[in-house]
């Protein structure tokens, strides 16, 4: 089972793999047999589709997933990375400071230049050990560099056969309209949850009106939503999750939580499998990302695609998260 995006010929799996985690800054690190085997374990599972960038691990990422994806048949799996997210100049908008895997800080820039994109995407292909990508997407809007410029230059690489698709990620409505007028997107990776859905406002509306796909991202909240954690869960010193739980109600997430489990257990299922399942039947979405660490988590992350919810069951989802 596919979908495709937008108005182009690449379809994706409604769960596809987020290679976030597995580049392992940011995220506490991670075994590199580990992430192989999850990545592995998600394709031998159905979810085809991989989705990296090159500030995952600041390449690292996308060298997992290349190696990993050594011995299958590359027309069968769909590759989606990104470009925008620079750390070896300073240029565009500043966007943060981090450590790399080897303990340097770094800092990051979001840049979106024309030169800057053809580079960046031959420095993937050759770490993802492919040649082309299936779906090549702007990380972050660059306030720098016109957003015609960025898009001239993925027009480029699609004319060029070095990717299949053309998207953006972290735009709103109005940022779509200006980068449409220049050429056919296909999609916008977006964050999306049971705990944000601010893009109902204007990216659902615009994508659903004008032949786009959503991708979201982060429909776990970073783990959140799994109910594994609470206000008093700590992790390592490097991971992200330490500042980023502490948008939420910690409370009010738990009981959605509980909610969630005991409407999980009716479809034999868990609280991942029901959320990312809920995730992919929202109007206008393409795909969730999932991220997995092992195999483990890449085979309950897989057992999403076979759950089906009823109309009634979503309608008291929507009622819980309301409350």
């Amino acid at each position: 089972m596919k979908n495709k995006i937008g108005t182009s010929n690449v379809a994706v799996t409604p769960i596809t793999l987020g290679a976030w985690a597995i580049g392992g800054a940011m995220w506490g690190g991670n075994e590199e047999a580990d992430s192989l085997a999850a990545i592995r374990a998600s394709i031998d599972s159905g979810i085809t589709s991989i989705d990296t960038a090159p500030i995952y691990g600041m390449g690292y990422s996308e060298e997992l997933v290349g190696k990993a994806i050594k011995g299958y048949d590359r027309s069968s799996l769909q590759l989606l990375t990104k470009f925008g997210m620079v750390w070896d100049r300073e240029k565009g908008d500043y966007a943060f400071e981090r450590k790399d895997n080897a303990g340097i800080l770094r800092k990051i820039y979001k840049y979106g230049g024309y030169d800057n994109a053809i580079k960046e995407v031959e420095a993937s292909l050759k770490r993802l050990q492919t040649d082309y990508i299936d779906l090549i997407q702007l990380h972050w809007p660059d306030s720098t560099t016109p957003i015609s410029e960025t898009m001239e230059a993925m027009q480029r690489m699609l004319d060029e056969g070095k990717v299949k698709a053309i998207g953006v990620c972290n735009y709103n409505g109005a940022q779509l309209t200006e980068a449409e007028q220049t050429v056919k997107l296909a999609a916008d990776q977006v964050p999306y949850s049971m705990l944000k859905r601010n893009i109902e406002k204007d990216v659902v509306p615009y994508a659903l009106a004008n032949g786009l796909s959503v991708i979201a991202y982060s429909p776990m909240e970073r783990g959140l939503l799994t109910g594994k954690y609470n206000a008093a869960s700590r992790f390592a010193a490097d991971d992200h999750r330490n500042d980023y739980f502490k948008q939420f109600d910690m409370e009010k997430v738990a009981r959605l939580t509980g909610h969630l489990a005991e409407l999980a257990s009716g479809y034999q299922a868990s609280v991942v499998q029901l959320v990312l399942a809920w995730t992919f039947h929202q109007p206008a979405v393409a795909a969730a990302l999932a991220g997995a660490r092992n195999a483990k988590q890449a085979e309950e992350n897989a057992g999403a695609l076979q759950l089906k919810l009823s109309e009634t069951d979503l309608v008291q989802i929507d009622k819980w998260l309301a409350e």
